[in-house]
């Protein structure tokens, strides 16, 4: 925590106040995998209300395939693909 975090706490109770206005709060709303060009999601013959499931081919697949990823997971090998923008 930052010295003026502290401070913050100190004075208020809460450091929520100092970051409402926090312009970066939904900056990571794009790095989801449905937005990552390596995330290819599997296909289904019906729509469903859950989430897409598919797979992360950033890495070689190991003995078990590619590994099974969520449309809203992350990691840090995400990597804009400006088709699915």
């Amino acid at each position: 925590m930052l010295k003026d975090d502290v401070r913050n706490q100190e004075n208020t109770g809460s450091c929520e106040t100092k970051y409402q206005n926090d312009p970066w709060k939904h900056r990571t709303q794009g790095m989801k995998c449905r937005t990552c060009m390596y995330f290819v999601a599997k296909a289904t013959e019906k729509i469903t209300p859950v989430e897409p499931l598919g797979r992360c081919r950033r890495h070689s697949p190991t003995m078990n395939g590619y590994p099974a990823a969520f449309s809203q997971d992350w990691c840090g090998d995400h990597k804009l693909d400006e088709n699915k923008i």
